[in-house]
């Protein structure tokens, strides 16, 4: 339901007549920056899934050699995203300034804070493979965060097409 409400605010506040003559997608996503993000966070969910592998045949350091792969690939993805913003506000271009920026930066931020939470979580599994081995609750919660990971996939495809594709769609 939140996800539906960022997507239908940013889609109303990202069209010309409702952006009050500030900017629009047009002038504020770059594809090709969002589209090297896009191949990190699918090689992070792909190292995950290479864990599963691993967890599957019992092998506790392929399963970690996975985690932390996509940790890393998950946190490039943060690194990109924030070198992305950066140079947005140091354009000008900060929520502040309009309804269709604040829009902008709620929607791909909460997307952001959600690869936060799957990157800490890795985290926490990959200390509760090492002391714990894989035991019932750890194959459970291995098995809930890969469905997390998915998700921030699944998102972010929309977030890519939607505000990415759409914006380089709309250069004015």
């Amino acid at each position: 339901m939140i996800v539906s409400s960022l997507f239908a605010s940013y889609l109303v506040l990202n069209h010309r007549v409702n952006a009050a003559a500030g900017p629009t997608a047009g002038t504020v996503t770059h594809p090709v920056v969002a589209f090297f993000e896009t191949v990190l966070l699918f090689s992070a969910i792909l190292a995950y899934g290479f864990a599963m592998v691993g967890l599957k045949r019992g092998d506790k350091n392929t399963v970690l050699s996975g985690l932390a792969g996509a940790i890393v690939l998950g946190a490039g993805f943060l690194v990109v995203e924030g070198v992305d913003f950066a140079g947005l506000a140091l354009h000008g271009m900060v929520p502040e300034r309009s309804g269709f920026l604040s829009a902008f930066y709620t929607l791909v931020l909460y997307h952001g804070a959600h690869l936060v939470f799957a990157i800490l979580w890795t985290a926490v599994m990959m200390v509760q493979v090492v002391r714990e081995g894989f035991t019932q609750n750890v194959v459970y919660r291995l098995l809930n965060l890969k469905l997390f990971w998915f998700f921030q996939g699944f998102l972010w495809i929309y977030v890519f097409s939607f505000v990415y594709l759409t914006g380089a769609l709309h250069v004015h």
